[in-house]
């Protein structure tokens, strides 16, 4: 669980900064030692208030976009954000306003952040082998935050000795983001009796996030007992691991043998529901292997070998060698594999979409946006479908409607640094400058970049002329920036 500390004379800049930057590291990428920190005044109680922690939730989500390397795959994110909800919806959580992070990295790792942010690694569904795997280490996510451990962390610290309290805290942020000897070694820095306490309710809510997160995934009709297999699985990959290349999830949520038995027990006391159609997950899983593999070729092997031998799904391998192949550009071999799965099933969404990439990859891009232009008239502001539609809309050089397209998905997803991405380059190539500009400063935001942002603003604000509307919305933005500028002191 990543945790965050609200400033207050007994904790200094230099421990919150600590805190961000591990978080940073546990990502797998390198902290920024200039990390810029948010400052959101205090909070309207001796807790957090779930308002204050949702707007540190999505300030921390703005600088970690600006730190990490995402995944723009809305086909991916969509299933994600879905099965998030069905959880969310089966849980204890009062405050349902969610937002997913998906982060390219081959490692096990999920994380949540206080407000209502989940951190996914999309090497997680390297290891979990279903969907109900994988719904066990998102359901402990959401107990975290729904038990409020944030909170009782720190009015727990509070309860410490104040010239212990520092150090305390940057004991457990070392201890949550690395684990082992070093976060150990920091917390014996601390007074014997307040590092025995505290490490007692670390535990603690680690028991407790286990204990809720199985309630949910029961009440969400999801099979509890995976969640024994999962952290068995993970305490596997550890013993596997060299040096410290122990699995990040298991820097913050170590497991014992004691504690895998604890789950099997708990487990024991739900009914095995009857087994669920696990072909999607398998799909996203195949996504994940093709876009993790360091090259096409490499993805082609590892479905051939799947296909060759033994696999979860011969359907899910088969679409993940569509996928690679595509990539390869063997666009015929790519299309005749995807003819063996599609006429079995030719409702299925991933199909249509595989089909889309493979005739924009053969160089037609009409054909491929008439077919997705009356798939959204099937599921009008499907995002990934729209995501799809537009680029076949821009390589057909139909950059302008494209933009049109995206400009009103926009009004739906306005959250999605990909889609103002892809916005600012249509809106380039069909000549509309000032339109470009908003759209890159739109990302610029959403990645934490406001100077940027900024810039792309006033270079709009040179070319309105005359047009007053358009002048009125841009400095309305700019005086957003101002203010998201005085919430983090940049």
């Amino acid at each position: 669980m990543v945790i965050f500390f609200r400033m207050t004379s007994t904790i200094s800049r230099y421990t919150l900064s600590l805190l961000l930057s591990l978080t940073i590291v546990s990502s797998g990428v390198r902290a920024d030692d200039n990390l810029k920190l948010p400052n959101l005044g205090e909070s309207s109680t001796s807790l957090f208030s779930a308002e204050y922690e949702y707007k540190l939730g999505r300030t921390w989500l703005s600088i970690f976009r600006s730190q990490v390397r995402t995944v723009d795959d809305p086909l991916l994110f969509d299933y994600l954000e879905d099965l998030v909800y069905r959880l969310v919806t089966h849980s204890e959580l009062d405050d349902r306003r969610i937002d997913l992070v998906l982060v390219d990295n081959p490692t096990i790792n999920a994380f949540a952040v206080p407000g209502g942010v989940i951190g996914v690694h999309n090497g997680l569904l390297l290891y979990a082998q279903t969907e109900d795997e994988l719904a066990t280490v998102l359901a402990h996510e959401i107990a975290h935050l729904s038990q409020r451990h944030f909170s009782r962390r720190v009015e727990f610290q509070r309860r410490q000795q104040p010239l212990n309290l520092a150090a305390m805290l940057a004991g457990f942020v070392l201890l949550a983001a690395a684990g082992g000897e070093a976060g150990m070694a920091a917390l014996s820095a601390a007074q014997a009796a307040a590092q025995d306490s505290a490490l007692r309710y670390s535990r603690s809510n680690e028991a407790e996030a286990d204990r809720v997160g199985m309630q949910t995934i029961a009440a969400a009709g999801m099979d509890p007992h995976a969640a024994p297999v999962m952290f068995e699985r993970m305490l596997q990959a550890s013993r596997y691991a060299r040096g410290n290349r122990i699995p990040e999830f298991l820097r913050s949520h170590p497991l014992s043998e004691n504690r895998i038995a604890d789950t099997r027990n708990r487990a024991r006391q739900y009914s095995k529901p009857a087994p669920s159609d696990d072909l999607q997950y398998q799909l996203m899983r195949a996504r994940v292997i093709n876009h993790l593999s360091d090259t096409p070729e490499e993805a082609i092997q590892k479905f051939r070998s799947e296909l060759d031998g033994t696999t979860r799904s011969r359907e899910a391998s088969t679409y993940g060698l569509v996928l690679a192949l595509t990539d390869a550009s063997r666009t015929d071999e790519a299309a005749l594999t995807l003819d063996s799965i599609q006429s079995k099933n030719p409702d299925r969404l991933e199909y249509k979409l595989a089909d889309a990439e493979i005739l924009m990859a053969r160089g037609q891009p009409e054909l491929a946006a008439t077919r997705l232009a009356a798939e959204l008239k099937l599921s009008p502001g499907n995002h990934p479908v729209t995501m799809a539609y537009a680029k076949a809309l821009m390589q057909n050089r139909k950059a302008h409607v494209a933009a049109e397209v995206l400009l009103e998905q926009s009004k739906r997803r306005d959250d999605d640094p990909a889609l103002w991405y892809l916005l600012a380059e249509v809106q380039g190539l069909s000549g509309n400058i000032i339109g470009l500009h908003q759209a890159r400063a739109e990302y610029f935001i959403l990645n934490g970049n406001l100077d940027q942002a900024e810039k792309q603003l006033n270079y709009a604000m040179k070319l309105v002329g005359r047009d007053h509307v358009t002048a009125a919305r841009v400095n309305e933005r700019l005086r957003d920036i101002a203010d998201l500028r005085a919430r983090m002191e940049i």
